[in-house]
C-alpha cells in the first residue's frame, strides 16, 4: 500500500548570522553574564549588525530570464546563504564581513529547475553550492575561492520538502531532500512512523544535508548514521540522473549510493531518497550513573557497547562536561542512559545496563524506571539543545568556542582523551595567553570504539578570534591524525577539515574520487574545494 502525505510549513525567524531562531538567541545582558563566567572574556558583547547596513559585494552574474522567477540576489537571501554555522562563520558575520556572499541564490521547486540551473552554470562558468538549511559547521556551504569562477550560486533545496510516498508494508518512505527534520517527522507521524534520525541540528537541517554529509543522529548505538537508513537515492548530476534500485540489501558490485553519501554536493544534487522507517516508540526509560574515575567510566561504556543491549542513548560526560551541563558539581563523570521501544517495556533492559555500569564502579541516580523521569538526564537534554545558542553568545563576548568530534578504537580511547586535552591546552595557551576549558563527551559508541566529542572554550582577543580559532582547529586535526583517529565522525569534511581529510584518505581512493568528479561534473562547478581541490577536477 502506498500513501500520500502533505508538506509542512517552513520555520520562521531564522537568524542570518547565528544559530537557529532569532527569538531564542541570548539577549545582551545574558551574553554578558555568560561571558563573566570565562575569565578574560570581553566586557561587552559585540552588537549584532543591522543587515541593512552591512555591505555585500555586487553580484557578478545574473541568471537568464528563464531562471529569474526562482533566483534571487536580494541582500537578505545572499547574506543568509553566505556562511554555515561554524564558530568562524558566526564571528565574521558578527563583524559584518559578508565578502564570500554568493552572487545569486536559487530556490528551485522542481527537479527541472535544478537541471536548468546546472546547465546554465556549466555553460556560464558559475560555481553551484548545494544548500540544505545551512547548519554546516565545517565550511561546507561557503565557497572561498570565488575568483576561479565568473560567479557563485547557492542552490537552496528547501522548496523540495515533501514526503512523496509511504510504503507501510515495507516500512519505508520516499522523501524529498529539502525536508527539514520537523517537517519530515510531521508528515510521518499520522502513519505511526518515524525516521528516528535526530541530530542536534534536527530543527535546522534537511534530509539532503544529512545524506550529503553522512550525518550522525542522536542515537548512540546501532543506527548511528543516516547511511544505515538508506534504501536508495536519486541524484541529479551535470551529466544525468543517477537513481539506484530500491532494495533492502544488495551484493551487486560497489554500492552506487555509497558514492553519493558523504559527497557533500561535489558530485551531484541529492533530490530524493527512499528511507527505512520505524514504528514510533511508546515505551521509554532513562537513568544516569556517576563515576569518580573517568577511565572506569570508559570501561563501563565499553562493556555496554559490547553487551548487545543497544541503548538509544549512551552519553558519557567527563567531569568538565558534566559540570557545564549542570548534571554534576563534585568532579564526577556522568553516564546518561536511555532506552525506547515501540513494542515492549524497557525497564528491565535499562536495569541490566545500570548493573553493567555499577560493576565498573558507577553509582546510579535512578534504576530501571519506566517512562524515564530522570532529572539529570532531562537537564542534560535541555542543555544539549540549547548549546548552539550559548556558543553564539560566547562568540559575542569574544570567547573562542570550538567543538570537534572523532572516533577511535577502545584500546586508544584513554590515550586520545589525555593527548587532546594536553596538546590542545598547550596550543590554546600559546595562541591566546589564557587557560582553556577542554571538555569531552562520548556521543556514539560501538563495540570496537567510541566517538569522543570535544569542546574547547578559551577567551580570545576581539578582532583576532578567527585567526586564533584557525590555529586551534589545525592543532586539533594534527593530534587526531597523529593518534590515528578520524578527523570527523559526523560533522563532515567541508573546507575546514580538508587538511585532516587529505591526510586520512588513502591516495588510490583520492585518484578514484578525482576521476568520479571529472566524470560526473566535467565543468567542475559543484561545490569546488570540498573533498578535492578544484584544480584536480
Amino acid at each position: 500500500m502506498v500513501d500520500r502525505a502533505q508538506a509542512a510549513p517552513a520555520p520562521a525567524n531564522r537568524s542570518w548570522w547565528g544559530w537557529g531562531s532569532t527569538d531564542k538567541a541570548l539577549p545582551d545582558a545574558e551574553c554578558a553574564a555568560l561571558g563573566a563566567l570565562v575569565p578574560g572574556a570581553a566586557a561587552e558583547p559585540v552588537q549584532v549588525p543591522d543587515l541593512r547596513a552591512v555591505e555585500l559585494p555586487n553580484p557578478r552574474v545574473a541568471p537568464p530570464s528563464a531562471l529569474a522567477p526562482f533566483v534571487s540576489d536580494a541582500p537578505a537571501d545572499r547574506a543568509g546563504h553566505t556562511y554555515g554555522k561554524a564558530y568562524r562563520d558566526i564571528v565574521r558575520a558578527l563583524h559584518g564581513d559578508l565578502s564570500p556572499a554568493p552572487d545569486q541564490v536559487a530556490f528551485p521547486r522542481t527537479e527541472q529547475d535544478i537541471t536548468d540551473v546546472l546547465d546554465w552554470a556549466a555553460d556560464a562558468d558559475v560555481a553551484v553550492v548545494p544548500y540544505g538549511a545551512g547548519s554546516s559547521v565545517v565550511g561546507g556551504v561557503e565557497y572561498r575561492d570565488a575568483d576561479r569562477h565568473r560567479g557563485v550560486v547557492s542552490l537552496d533545496l528547501s522548496g523540495l520538502d515533501r514526503v512523496l510516498e509511504i510504503d507501510r508494508v515495507s516500512r519505508a518512505a520516499r522523501i524529498q531532500a529539502g525536508a527539514l527534520g520537523p517537517h519530515l517527522e510531521a508528515q510521518l507521524r499520522p502513519h505511526g512512523l518515524t525516521l528516528r534520525h535526530f541530530p542536534q541540528s534536527f530543527e535546522f537541517s534537511t534530509l539532503g544535508g544529512w545524506l550529503a554529509t553522512r550525518a550522525g543522529g542522536h542515537y548512540a548505538t546501532l543506527y548511528t548514521h543516516v547511511d544505515d537508513l538508506v534504501e536508495s537515492l536519486r541524484v541529479l548530476t551535470p551529466v544525468g540522473v543517477n537513481e539506484s534500485l530500491r532494495l533492502p540489501g544488495s551484493g551487486a558490485g560497489p554500492s552506487p549510493d555509497r558514492l553519493f553519501l558523504g559527497s557533500e554536493g561535489t558530485l551531484g544534487v541529492i533530490t530524493e531518497a527512499w528511507l527505512r522507517l520505524q514504528d514510533r516508540p511508546c515505551h521509554k526509560a532513562s537513568a544516569t550513573v556517576s563515576f569518580d574515575s573517568f577511565p572506569a567510566a570508559i570501561d563501563a561504556v565499553r562493556a555496554i557497547a559490547q553487551s548487545g543491549l543497544h541503548p538509544a542513548n549512551c552519553r558519557l560526560l567527563d567531569p568538565g562536561e558534566a559540570a557545564l551541563a549542570g548534571v554534576a558539581r563534585g568532579g564526577e563523570s556522568v553516564l546518561v542512559l536511555g532506552l525506547e521501544s515501540a513494542y515492549a517495556p524497557v525497564g528491565d533492559r535499562l536495569a541490566e545496563l545500570v548493573t553493567l555500569a555499577c560493576d565498573h564502579g558507577g553509582s546510579p541516580s535512578l534504576k530501571g524506571a519506566e517512562a524515564g523521569a530522570d532529572t539529570a538526564a532531562g537537564t542534560w537534554r535541555s542543555v544539549f539543545l540549547r548549546m548552539p545558542y550559548l556558543r553564539d553568545a560566547l562568540a559575542r563576548m569574544s570567547v573562542i568556542s570550538e567543538t570537534f568530534e572523532t572516533a577511535c578504537t577502545w584500546d586508544r580511547a584513554g590515550e586520545l582523551y589525555e593527548a587532546v586535552r594536553g596538546r590542545l591546552g598547550e596550543v590554546a595557551r600559546r595562541v591566546t595567553g589564557a587557560e582553556a576549558m577542554i571538555n569531552c563527551r562520548f556521543t556514539h559508541v560501538y563495540p570496537d570504539g567510541p566517538a569522543p566529542y570535544f569542546t574547547v572554550i578559551v577567551p580570545g582577543r576581539r578582532g583576532h578570534e578567527v585567526a586564533m580559532w584557525d590555529e586551534i582547529k589545525q592543532a586539533s586535526m594534527d593530534v587526531l591524525g597523529d593518534l590515528g583517529a578520524t578527523v570527523t565522525h559526523h560533522h563532515a569534511v567541508g573546507r575546514d577539515h580538508r587538511p585532516g581529510y587529505d591526510r586520512q584518505r588513502p591516495e588510490p581512493f583520492a585518484h578514484a574520487l578525482r576521476a568520479a568528479k571529472r566524470a560526473l561534473d566535467p565543468a567542475g562547478i559543484l561545490n569546488p574545494g570540498v573533498l578535492i581541490d578544484p584544480a584536480a577536477a
